[in-house]
């Protein structure tokens, strides 16, 4: 059995979009205060305008870290751990209600489709008083797999 060999493509603006919207598990790093790096495991979606959207709420660190700070970088994941992945560098910005509500109708639907109770899902936002955090791609690496150099084969 031959080694699997790492891969880095370089890929598109749409290219990187098509393959981030099939995939939901991601980590959103933000910068702390004292300039570290902070990291969130999340789960995301691709909004109309092509930005990565995560939902969450004011008071997180990565919430008050993008208000602070707008560069972040997102980490997206395929299901499978050892799937292709890429790193996505871009500027966020934080929404907050009622401006983030129908944002977050967005959100749900990019990555679950149409909800059974579009109003009961709303008054559940508005309960949970959510936040969506928007991040447009301004760089991105090659979409990535791990495996052994290819000096191995």
């Amino acid at each position: 059995m031959s080694p699997r060999i790492a891969t880095a493509e370089k890929v598109s603006r749409e290219q990187l979009l098509d393959f981030v919207r099939d995939r939901h598990r991601a980590i959103l790093i933000t910068t702390r205060s004292g300039g570290g790096p902070q990291a969130s495991p999340v789960t995301c979606g691709v909004d109309a305008e092509g930005r990565i959207v995560v939902s969450t709420y004011p008071e997180r660190a990565k919430t008050r870290n993008a208000r602070r700070d707008p560069r972040a970088s997102v980490v997206v994941l395929s299901d499978d751990f050892d799937g292709p992945w890429v790193q996505v560098d871009g500027a966020a910005e934080v929404l907050d209600l009622p401006e983030a509500l129908e944002p977050l109708v967005e959100y749900y639907r990019s990555i679950s489709g149409e909800h059974p109770d579009w109003e009961e899902y709303r008054a559940a936002m508005i309960r949970q008083g959510k936040s969506l955090v928007r991040i447009t791609p301004t760089s991105w690496g090659p979409i990535a797999t791990g495996g052994f150099p290819a000096r191995l084969a």
